[in-house]
């Protein structure tokens, strides 16, 4: 009997400790379960990242439902029209900080070829193609227009599904963007100036308003209450595309029946205008030694212009209704052939460098001078 006794004791504690490891198993089981179902802001971010990424699509329907019916997006008069602009500088504004600026300036090297090919090539060619195409000269003066502008905002979304650099690309259109307060209207004046009239101080007081006052105010943000900026961010990229659908739609149903009116004639220099600025952009960062991360940027920073901020200037600042019809016209095209890029990008991966990759990608260092006498030297040789 003892050693029946002596086993019914461990027996009875066995049995009477089920019950709570079962409350245990049950009580893991449901905390598993609660923690693999997506929070609300989860589920938001994996959403609102696929309609992101649908950018060129939206952009493609809004300009399709524009030219269809104008008067859908009559509402959005010219007080709107820069209030939107403004949001989507302030986007961008709350990304940045001083600092940004700081380690630009130890690496300025893709900035500043960024910044030569927005101001230098980038008008030359818009005049160029006006004048072979043998446009009006109201529409040469808006191909000049589209040219001479700063980098426009959807770059930063296109250079991320290209696999490019987000950072670079953003301080490359923060770089362009406040060079715009002088460079355009400079070069309006410059290539303009007897073509159409051009109210270069008007320009001037736009972009200070438009752009540098949302840029400054966002930087603020970010520095005094970043806690607050932290929950705004996760919002914008939703804000900024729905923004830029609605300018695309209002600056297209504004000037539908010229751009219908005009064809391939209109059609086909504005669309090589952003196709050789993207090729030229990757192909020479290439010759100039840039990897291939800041090349891609490069393409895209060059090829996508704020075409939208275009329409505002034309309209505001240019004399003939005409000079407004390219910057429309260009809305389309600089978001087709972004997109492009970047989709055809997304599937050609990168191959990692050999050293530190967050360096190389951020602020990549390149002796800009040598490579350019190097390569030049190369072409009066052959």
């Amino acid at each position: 009997t003892a050693p029946t006794r002596n086993l019914a004791a461990p027996m009875a504690a066995v049995a009477a400790n089920a019950p709570r490891e079962d409350v245990a198993l049950r009580a893991a089981v449901a905390s598993t379960e609660d923690a693999a179902k997506p929070t609300f802001f989860e589920t938001y971010t994996k959403v609102s990242s696929s309609l992101t990424n649908l950018f060129p699509v939206w952009t493609v329907v809004f300009t399709l439902w524009a030219l269809k019916d104008p008067s859908a997006f009559a509402w959005l008069t010219t007080r709107y029209f820069t209030a939107g602009l403004a949001v989507l500088m302030l986007s961008m504004g709350i990304t940045l900080a001083p600092s940004d600026f700081v380690r630009v300036a130890t690496r300025p090297n893709a900035v500043l070829l960024n910044f030569l090919l927005c101001y230098g090539m980038m008008p030359a060619l818009g005049l160029g193609l006006g004048k072979f195409f043998g446009l009006d000269p109201a529409l040469v003066a808006g191909m000049v227009l589209v040219g001479s502008i700063n980098g426009g905002q959807a770059s930063n979304l296109c250079t991320f599904i290209a696999n490019g650099n987000v950072a670079l690309s953003v301080l490359m259109t923060t770089a362009t963007t406040i060079g715009a307060i002088f460079m355009t209207p400079l070069l309006c004046k410059t290539f303009l100036g007897t073509v159409v009239p051009v109210d270069a101080a008007g320009i001037v007081i736009s972009t200070l308003q438009v752009v540098l006052a949302p840029i400054v105010l966002g930087m603020t943000l970010n520095a005094k209450a970043p806690g607050v900026v932290k929950k705004i961010i996760p919002v914008t990229p939703v804000v900024g595309m729905v923004s830029t659908c609605l300018l695309v739609a209002a600056a297209v149903g504004q000037v539908a029946e010229p751009i219908l009116a005009a064809g391939l004639s209109l059609q086909l220099p504005v669309m090589l205008l952003h196709l050789v600025g993207g090729v030229v952009g990757y192909w020479l960062s290439r010759a100039l030694g840039f990897g291939e991360t800041t090349s891609r940027t490069m393409a895209i920073e060059t090829s996508m212009k704020s075409s939208a901020f275009g329409f505002l200037l034309a309209k505001l600042h240019f004399g003939a209704f005409a000079a407004r019809v390219p910057s429309a016209v260009s809305v389309v095209w600089m978001a087709l052939t972004g997109s492009s890029m970047a989709v055809a990008w997304r599937f050609m991966p990168v191959k990692p460098v050999k050293f530190d990759r967050s360096v190389k990608e951020r602020f990549e260092k390149v002796d800009l001078l040598s490579n350019l006498k190097k390569f030049f030297g190369k072409k009066k040789d052959e």
